[in-house]
């Protein structure tokens, strides 16, 4: 491959999250950093180099919340396009969103992970949710 470094920092990103449920809850973190950062939206994050879909997933819910997931099925994609104040693309990321089943762990954030916690779901519509977080928990979540 023929791509300098400078290149590549111009390409879309390869992310993960995971829809994890427990009972009529959803696990979702306050986002510590950029893109989205005080917001709230699904664990996940960036797909190392040579890291399956899925172990990246793992991997990410784990650093984020200390929880583990099993039983992944890919049920969703989203791509977020941050940009500055004069529209110029700043971040491009193509996010594999997954289903997970929550398999044990006590909730604690790490990474860039503000804050991790496990929410009811009549109580998403009090927090500040990313709009493809609104999505596909309305999608593919806890039904009312």
């Amino acid at each position: 491959m023929d791509a300098h470094p400078e290149t590549f920092a111009q390409r879309p990103v390869v992310g993960v999250s995971a829809l994890v449920q427990r009972n009529a809850e959803v696990l979702l973190v306050r986002r510590g950093r950029s893109p989205g950062a005080g917001r709230w939206a699904l664990p996940g994050g960036r797909v190392e180099r040579g890291e399956r879909l899925e172990a990246a997933a793992i991997r990410e819910i784990r650093e984020e919340t200390s929880i583990d997931i099993a039983d992944l099925a890919q049920i969703d994609m989203a791509e977020i396009i941050g940009r500055d104040a004069a529209g110029a693309v700043e971040s491009h990321v193509v996010l594999v969103v997954f289903s997970g089943r929550y398999v044990g762990g006590d909730i604690r954030a790490g990474d860039d992970a503000a804050e991790a916690r496990w929410v009811r779901r009549d109580a998403l519509d009090r927090l500040d949710l990313t709009e493809d977080t609104r999505r596909v928990i309305k999608t593919h979540g806890p039904q009312a």
